[in-house]
This record gives structure tokens, C-alpha cells and sequence, in this order.
């Protein structure tokens, strides 16, 4: 149940369905999910409306934030290994050095969350 959302400062042109399903698959493939059970929200982020404090960024600087949501949290090893294939997957698809990509994992959403009128079970 994966669930991410990509911010993109300053994509290259418009946003396509293509970019939105390799990052779903990549997502996928990276968190080890079932089909159709990893699920990725793309949006646009203007330049004019990302900065960074003392004048930032830096030019040509385009950074993308992912804020990840999954039932539990892994292992610290395992959470690492995830974050740096995310990591490389987003930066690889988006076209961006992987130091400006950006990832946050959300705390566990186990007991907290539900689909379709069904909570997430706590373990």
C-alpha cells in the first residue's frame, strides 16, 4: 500500500502519464510491493515557488521532494537500502542528480489508515 508523492520543482515540460508510471513501477519494484498496490501523486513545483534560505538555490539546482507512506516502517538496513534505490530510480526517471533528490518517510500508517472502509491493521 505504498503510497508516494512527488514533488518536482521545475519539470523539464509538462508532466506526462509516462514519468508518473515509471515512477509507480520504480516505487514498486524498489518497496517490493504487488501490482497495483504502489501508488505515486506527481505535481508540478513553479520555481518562483521554492527557495532556499541565504538566496538559494544555487542555478540550475532543481530538487525533488518524495514523501513516502507505507503500512510499517522497515528495519533500519532495509530502510537505508530503499531510500538510496529510491533515491537513484527518482533522480534516474526525473532526469535530476541524486543529491537533489529529496526522500521522507512518513511514520507508519498501520492502525491509522484505511482503503475502501478497511483499516490498515497494527501488527
Amino acid at each position: 500500500m505504498p503510497i508516494l508523492d512527488i514533488e518536482i520543482v521545475a519539470p523539464d515540460g509538462p508532466i506526462e502519464s509516462s514519468l508518473t508510471a515509471a515512477l509507480a513501477d520504480a516505487a514498486g519494484a524498489v518497496l517490493d510491493t504487488e501490482l497495483d498496490r504502489t501508488w505515486v501523486r506527481v505535481r508540478e513545483l513553479a520555481a518562483a515557488q521554492y527557495a532556499e534560505d541565504g538566496g538559494g538555490p544555487p542555478a540550475g539546482v532543481r530538487s525533488v521532494f518524495v514523501s513516502v507512506l507505507v503500512a510499517r516502517i522497515p528495519a533500519p538496513t532495509l530502510l537505508r537500502e530503499q531510500v538510496r534505490r529510491l533515491i537513484d530510480e527518482i533522480a534516474t526517471i526525473c532526469d535530476r542528480p541524486a543529491e537533489n533528490v529529496h526522500v521522507l518517510f512518513l511514520p507508519g500508517a498501520a492502525g491509522r489508515m484505511a482503503f475502501g472502509g478497511r483499516l490498515v491493521e497494527a501488527p
